[in-house]
């Protein structure tokens, strides 16, 4: 990538580089430990501001998700909420489909065929009790059937991001059309805590009592004193082994960790832990620039202005080793001359964060104004002037 910046600088003969903070000129070298030893089939450990991948195993491996389904279930769930689709007290009348008794030997909310349950209930069933019964009935009160509502958990998979992952049911059991990856499912926990954050919070509780049944929460994390765990999803069955997905935050830094296919449910746990752990202790989340805020002004040609505030349309995160946070620097590349009309929000070039040389984060780089044509006379001068520097 340095490569093509230094020719795309060269052609352009526009560069910048903005020490975001002092550095030394005897920088420490970064010394990072490895990763711990997880014992899963496959794990990821994500930033969740920066999206930054800080260890992994098997990450694009595609493994039986088990309950961890029930996370996209839970998403358009939130969305349909938010969209203001359906009420947490709608009253949901209970099909036959969605009897208890069409899950023995598996996790449920025990709701019977004819009772009228709300949404608010059925949703905690589902993210709390990992109810199998309320994943299919909210599925039938939102899309009509099962299948329709696979439909729409597909295609929220698709917008997230999720390559790897096709949904075939609502609640997780092993089907052969049913998988996905820990990065995947890393995707989809961000994508809860940032789109749905009211159906986030559910995540954390730790008890819920229906029909004067009271199940726990199985994600043991939210029980760690040490870690500030406040979700979210376990997963298990014979064929998918133990997973989980869980977040913690410390500061301003949260984390999500993903360990699919452990052996048992304190393994999950001890795993997700481990990595957690590893993160927060060697590792940092800065935020150099906020949205809409002015990172440099640039010349413009042919306008009636003669520079444009540059700049991005949301806050930049950069996840570093701990402690290189004061040898970060940024510089921006222009894509090409900067020329009138500019509308606000076009995209120009691209803004790189460098720790040591290296590229570690990249965002497009916006116009944060517009910028109308000049006059006649204007542009006349700036064409004359233009050419004239091309002979040089």
């Amino acid at each position: 990538m340095n490569k093509n910046k230094s020719s795309m600088k060269f052609v352009t003969t526009i560069a910048l580089s903005a020490t975001l903070a002092a550095t030394s000129a005897f920088a420490a070298p970064v010394v990072m430990p490895d990763a711990p030893q997880i014992a899963a089939k496959g794990f990821v450990l994500m930033d969740y501001n920066s999206g930054k991948v800080l260890a992994e195993k098997e990450m694009n491996t595609q493994l039986h998700p088990a309950s961890l389904t029930k996370m996209m279930t839970s998403y358009v769930i939130g969305q349909e909420l938010k969209r203001g689709n359906i009420s947490p007290q709608d009253e949901v009348t209970i099909s036959k489909n969605a009897w208890a008794k069409n899950f023995p030997d598996s996790s449920k909310m025990f709701i019977e065929v004819g009772t009228k349950v709300t949404v608010d209930e059925l949703n905690k069933g589902i993210i709390i009790q990992s109810g199998n019964d309320a994943c299919v009935a909210m599925a039938e009160h939102i899309a009509g059937s099962e299948d329709a509502f696979v439909d729409l958990m597909n295609a929220w998979a698709k917008s997230i991001g999720m390559t790897n992952s096709h949904f075939a049911n609502v609640h997780g059991l092993d089907n052969p059309n049913l998988y996905s990856t820990p990065y995947d499912m890393a995707l989809l926990g961000r994508a809860l805590i940032k789109d749905v954050p009211d159906e986030y919070r559910i995540y954390s509780e730790k008890k819920f009592t229906y029909n004067g049944i009271t199940q726990y929460n199985r994600n043991g994390l939210l029980w760690d004193k040490s870690m500030n765990v406040d979700g979210i999803k376990t997963g298990h069955t014979s064929k998918a082994g133990y997973s989980l997905v869980s977040s913690a935050t410390e500061g301003k830094m949260r984390l999500v960790a993903v360990v699919m296919g452990t052996k048992s449910a304190n393994a999950r746990k001890s795993e997700s832990k481990k990595l957690l752990s590893y993160g927060f202790r060697f590792f940092e989340t800065v935020n150099p620039h906020k949205a809409d805020e002015t990172f440099v002004e640039e010349k413009v040609w042919m306008g009636d202005k003669d520079a444009v505030a540059l700049g991005v349309n949301q806050d930049t995160y950069v996840t570093l080793p701990r402690g290189q946070a004061k040898n970060l620097k940024a510089s921006f590349v222009l894509e090409k001359q900067l020329e009138a009309p500019i509308s606000k929000g076009d995209v120009v070039g691209k803004l790189y964060y460098q720790l040591e040389g290296e590229d570690v984060a990249e965002y497009p780089l916006l116009a944060l104004e517009d910028v109308q044509e000049g006059s006649l006379f204007s542009r006349l001068w700036d064409y004359i002037v233009l050419l004239f520097k091309s002979f040089f």
